[in-house]
C-alpha cells in the first residue's frame, strides 16, 4: 500500500509554465501599448510576460529558433512564409493602425498633397536636394516600405536621396529629424517620439498605408517545449471585449486620439 501511495505521487503532473515568451515588434512596445496592457493580462491570467521587442524580420526568426512562444508581428508576406514552413498554424490579425510618411514642415517634395503613400514616394525619388531615411531592417515597416517603392515603379537602394539606417524606429525617427529627411514610420510611434515636433505628418489614412497586426502561435510539432496553453489564453485575452477597449482607447488621453484600431 505505502509503495502504491509513492508511486501515485511520483507520476504528478508538473505544474503549469507560467512564463510566456512574446516575440514582438517595436512598434508595439516603443508606442507604450504592450507595457500598459502588460500587467492587466498577468493580474487577470496568472501568466507573465517576458517579452523581446524587434523589428518583425527580427521577432519572426525567434519564433523559427525556439525562443518564442508567440509572435505579435505586421507582416503579412512574412507571416504567411513562416506559416508555410510549419512554424505556427495560422495568422490571427485582431487590430491595425496606419503607416505614415513624415518629414520637414516646408516639404520640398509636396508629399502632403500627394493622393496616396506611392505618389508621395514619387514626388521624393524625383526632388532634388531631399532624402528618404529607411529603417533597413528587414522589419514590417521596412517590408511596406519596399513593397511602396515597387509599386512606384523604383529602386532606391544606392540613390544619393536614400539613407539606409539598419536601425529601429525610435533611432531612424532622430535621424530623420537630424537630416531633415522623410521617413515611413507607424503613427503610434511617432506620436509617442520625443522629436515629433521636428517631423510633420505630412500623409496618413491612405489605404495603402494600413498596417496590420497579428498573432501567430509556435508549432509544437516545431518545438515541443512551446507554451501553447499560455499563448491561447493571451489571443483570448488580446480578442475579448475588455481588451479591445483597453486597445481602442490607448492614447486618446494624451493624444486626443486612439493609436490602434480593432480588428484587420
Amino acid at each position: 500500500m505505502f509503495i502504491f501511495s509513492f508511486s501515485a505521487c511520483s507520476q504528478k503532473k508538473p505544474a503549469a509554465k507560467t512564463e510566456l515568451r512574446v516575440s514582438t515588434t517595436t512598434s508595439v512596445n516603443d508606442s507604450g501599448l504592450l507595457p500598459y496592457l502588460q500587467p492587466i493580462f498577468e493580474a487577470d491570467t496568472g501568466f507573465k510576460l517576458e517579452i523581446t521587442s524587434a523589428g518583425t524580420g527580427a521577432a519572426i526568426e525567434k519564433g523559427r529558433t525556439g525562443d518564442a512562444d508567440i509572435l505579435l508581428v505586421h507582416a503579412k508576406s512574412s507571416e504567411e512564409e513562416f506559416i508555410s514552413q510549419g512554424f505556427s498554424e495560422k495568422r490571427i490579425p485582431f487590430m491595425h493602425n496606419y503607416f505614415v510618411i513624415v518629414g520637414p514642415a516646408d516639404d520640398p517634395a509636396g508629399v502632403k498633397g500627394a493622393s496616396n503613400a506611392v505618389e508621395a514616394f514619387g514626388l521624393i525619388a524625383k526632388t532634388e536636394g531631399v532624402k528618404f531615411v529607411s529603417r533597413g531592417d528587414k522589419s514590417g515597416t521596412h517590408t511596406a516600405e519596399l513593397k511602396l517603392w515597387a509599386a512606384a515603379a523604383i529602386e532606391p537602394e544606392g540613390e544619393d536621396f536614400y539613407v539606409s539606417t539598419g536601425q529601429g524606429m525610435g533611432t531612424s525617427l532622430n535621424i530623420a529629424a537630424e537630416q531633415q529627411a522623410y521617413i515611413l514610420t507607424d503613427k503610434a510611434t511617432y506620436l509617442a517620439h520625443a522629436k515629433r515636433e521636428e517631423l510633420k505628418l505630412l500623409l496618413e489614412e491612405s489605404p495603402d498605408l494600413k498596417n496590420t497586426y497579428s498573432l501567430l502561435i509556435i508549432s509544437k510539432d516545431k518545438w515541443p517545449e512551446t507554451n501553447v496553453a499560455g499563448a491561447e489564453a493571451l489571443v483570448s485575452w488580446l480578442t475579448s471585449d475588455k481588451a479591445k477597449k483597453l486597445i481602442a482607447d490607448f492614447g486618446v488621453e494624451e493624444y486626443g486620439e486612439g493609436l490602434f484600431f480593432i480588428g484587420e
